[in-house]
């Protein structure tokens, strides 16, 4: 990575039943990337980033010494500058200082993304070894370490329970199966909505402490100019994805009523 470019493992050779003889690693940009399905039409086109690099190191192992049996240094191809080693796959690593960092300031009520320009700014841009979505990544595995099962099984049980009072809720799960994201209303905000809905305000600006979810808030006003609740939600992130979920399941509670105008952050 200090020189510019990323590396990736090649092939390997093992005896038959035993140990490991060959290794090799090699430049990322080495070979060319296979296209199956030509023609087809695909959502992503991936930029091509292979060069057909030839830059290698091979090893010969015996009763378990690395031996270096080939060395080629030679790129065909631009290597990365300073700024751009960040982005280098095979070196980016968020070391534990820097994890413990960033979990006690998310704890404190900071977003991901200031912890991380922060962290950044302090220990300087180049001594940092991951990027933002790395970041972010951490974070998210971290904090679904914290959710435990009773947890979502309250939460279910505590739903279907006052769905006898006109209560609506929505949850979406994760690629686990695990409970991610969840939306609520009970029957007075339904009543609240239908006479003072035209208008709301949405908040995604409070955060829990212990998982680290954002809390979304359908708000308006009454006739007495007092803040009324339509609406609650708990998000693990703030995509796009996930904001079209939020307002689709927000329009189906409220029985597709149409909203003249929404105040947000």
């Amino acid at each position: 990575m200090s020189k510019g470019f990323s590396v990736r493992k090649g092939n390997k050779l093992r005896s038959l039943g035993g140990p490991l003889r060959q290794c090799e690693f090699l430049c990322s940009k080495a070979g060319y990337r296979d296209y199956d399905g030509v023609g087809e039409v695909k959502k992503f086109n991936r930029l091509e980033i292979r060069t057909g690099c030839e830059a290698k190191v091979c090893f010969t192992i015996e009763k378990g010494v690395w031996m270096v049996s080939y060395f080629n240094s030679q790129h065909n191809h631009e290597l990365a500058t300073s700024e751009e080693r960040i982005n280098l796959r095979s070196g980016r690593e968020i070391l534990k200082g820097h994890a413990d960092v960033l979990l006690s300031m998310v704890v404190a009520g900071v977003k991901q993304t200031n912890s991380y320009s922060f962290l950044r700014k302090e220990i300087g841009f180049d001594n940092i070894n991951f990027t933002k979505r790395d970041c972010h990544n951490f974070l998210r595995i971290e904090r679904d370490k914290l959710i435990e099962a009773g947890d979502t099984q309250s939460i279910i049980n505590f739903f279907k329970c006052k769905q006898v009072e006109l209560f609506f809720y929505s949850v979406q799960v994760d690629q686990n199966n695990r409970l991610a994201n969840f939306f609520w209303r009970d029957g007075r905000s339904k009543l609240d909505f239908d006479c003072f809905g035209d208008t709301h305000v949405f908040d995604t600006t409070y955060r829990t402490n212990k998982y680290n979810l954002v809390c979304a808030l359908f708000v308006g006003i009454n006739n007495h100019w007092n803040s009324i609740l339509f609406g609650c939600a708990f998000l693990s992130d703030e995509t796009i994805d996930l904001f079209v979920w939020l307002f689709e399941t927000f329009l189906e509670a409220m029985g597709y009523q149409q909203v003249k105008s929404i105040f947000t952050n």
